[in-house]
């Protein structure tokens, strides 16, 4: 019995010893909403789930951003079946039939990774989803302009686009789309070309998210739930892809979410509130996939 006791100190008192190591541990994420409270991951997918739009704006290198899409990807799916489509920014449009070949089971994987223009962390992070989509044969959309096109613009203007024809014309938005430069996102890449030179970044970034919301509303059956996947600037304060989405559907209801790290992640820096519905906060120091 004394042996027993003396057991029991020597743990307890170890166990003492370290709990407070344990007790500051850092979380892996927290989640804000647009005002800068906490809160769940059960009010985000709550509300994603009655949307028709849902954009998931990560940081292309964060697994916590890529895990959770991953989750969201599964609750839409239980909620809407066959209903859900996905877009991703990663795919550019002039690879559509090499995408649906892969969901359709008419090409393997081995076949489409070759002959796709894979992002590098595709196995990884996007992977994943495509299979899923895959296996509950959920219909996908490349939305991005092919990047060659939008490097043609940002080294020679608008009008290089012009040279091109109708059926490379036909991956991206009708070439007199609007650019509203007082947007803040837009400001930002304005002032950036006074800064950096390359006088054409502004029309180049606004060509990609044209792009998209263009084959996010060509495709979007109308019953449809469109979920979409892409960089955070893209969908940040409702504009990028957003502001083109809505001069098409003002009435359009959505659900984003942004990424963003902080040092530390217990209270939203000022810089991020508003940044979308749902803020996704990571730690500086998490690990990063690519």
């Amino acid at each position: 019995m004394k042996h027993f006791f003396k057991l029991s100190f020597i743990f307890f008192s170890t166990f003492s010893s370290i709990s407070p190591i344990f007790a500051q541990h850092e979380e892996a994420f927290v989640i804000y909403n647009a005002k800068g409270k906490k809160v769940s991951y059960k009010k985000l997918q709550k509300v994603a789930l009655e949307k028709e739009f849902v954009f998931f704006g990560e940081h292309h290198d964060n697994p916590i951003a890529h895990w959770l899409e991953f989750e969201l990807l599964k609750a839409l799916y239980t909620k809407h079946g066959l209903n859900l489509q996905v877009g991703f920014e990663m795919f550019e449009q002039d690879q559509q039939d090499i995408l649906n070949f892969y969901l359709e089971g008419k090409m393997d994987a081995k076949k489409f990774e070759d002959s796709c223009r894979l992002w590098p962390n595709y196995k990884t992070d996007y992977k994943p989803l495509l299979d899923f989509a895959k296996e509950n044969k959920i219909n996908c959309t490349a939305t991005n302009v092919p990047r060659k096109y939008a490097s043609l613009l940002f080294k020679k203007g608008r009008t290089a686009l012009d040279t091109i024809s109708s059926n490379e014309k036909s991956f991206m938005v009708p070439l007199n789309f609007k650019i509203d430069s007082t947007l803040s996102q837009y400001a930002v890449l304005k002032e950036m070309e006074q800064h950096m030179g390359g006088k054409n970044m502004l029309e180049a970034q606004a060509l990609k998210d044209a792009t998209m919301a263009h084959f996010i509303l060509l495709n979007k059956k109308s019953n449809g739930i469109f979920y979409h996947i892409n960089g955070a600037y893209h969908s940040d304060f409702y504009q990028g892809i957003l502001w083109y989405i809505l001069q098409s559907k003002p009435d359009a209801t959505i659900a984003t979410i942004s990424t963003v790290t902080q040092d530390s992640i217990y209270s939203l820096e000022k810089e991020h509130v508003g940044k979308a519905d749902f803020i996704l906060c990571v730690p500086e120091s998490m690990t990063r996939t690519h």
